[in-house]
């Protein structure tokens, strides 16, 4: 118990130098550039002072939790016993990691789902709109971009294949989309490619790929393991533009069916 608190208190200072220069910038602002006072002092203390702690919560989280439970799950669906291979050629081939790639859609698809970040967006997604954006759509649309996004992520760490091919590739498919998305939905669709990557999300697919790619026979944590969260970034921005397409489309369809 001791030791943990000497933990915690270590990335409580930790945390308050991370965060102290954002409240500076701030309080700064607020006080040289406007030039007017606080209108709650101890209020924004507090909420300050529940800020580090709960970063520092979550991040000790982190540390004990999510990031072992990823690295787990990828070495638990890798293990030979588990995938009944015996040799290495065995071991190499893409297609006996059928779980590993369903997992990985499981694991970003749920994760994304509850997203706060994503929540929050959502949200004021169908207030601004006047309910013309599903809150519920949106999100079930992001998180099957990212369930795709992590599921090929994964398929790319087994097989070696270079990161850059399917980011350029991806890349296009957003350009050609977003010359023929409805101009309501672009801006919306890229910034949902930004807000997957937050709390809930990265620490599991980052720990997903770290120990995907510590297991597989041949490949280098340092290379191969990164990337999954630009998948997750990339593709929903395609889930959301086809979405957004697909309604349009349905919209035309139904009107030039009552005329």
């Amino acid at each position: 118990m001791i030791e943990w608190l000497q933990q915690f208190l270590d990335a409580l200072l930790e945390t308050g130098r991370d965060v102290l220069p954002i409240a500076a910038i701030i309080i700064g602002f607020q006080l040289l550039v406007i030039r007017k006072p606080l209108a709650h002092p101890g209020k924004t203390l507090l909420g300050f002072i529940n800020v580090l702690i709960g970063i520092t919560f979550f991040l000790d989280g982190l540390k004990m939790a999510l990031f072992p439970l990823g690295e787990l799950m990828a070495n638990q669906l890798t293990a030979p016993g588990f995938l009944n291979i015996s040799d290495t050629a065995a071991a190499a081939d893409w297609r006996n990691y059928g779980w590993v790639y369903l997992f990985g859609s499981c694991i970003g698809f749920a994760t994304t789902l509850a997203e706060p970040s994503l929540l929050a967006v959502a949200v004021k997604a169908e207030e601004i709109s006047g309910k013309a954006i599903s809150a519920w759509g949106l999100r079930i649309a992001v998180s099957l971009g990212v369930a795709f996004g992590i599921g090929l992520g994964t398929f790319r760490i087994v097989t070696g294949t270079e990161l850059y091919y399917y980011i350029v590739v991806g890349y296009i498919v957003v350009v050609i989309q977003t010359l023929f998305a409805p101009r309501l939905i672009i801006g919306l669709a890229y910034d949902s490619g930004g807000v997957t990557t937050s709390t809930v999300t990265v620490p599991l697919v980052t720990a997903l790929g770290l120990g995907l790619a510590s297991t597989v026979p041949g490949r280098n944590p340092l290379l191969d393991g990164f990337g999954l969260v630009a998948f997750a970034s990339l593709f929903p921005i395609i889930t959301v533009l086809g979405y957004a397409q697909l309604a349009e489309w349905r919209s035309k369809r139904r009107q030039s069916n009552h005329s």
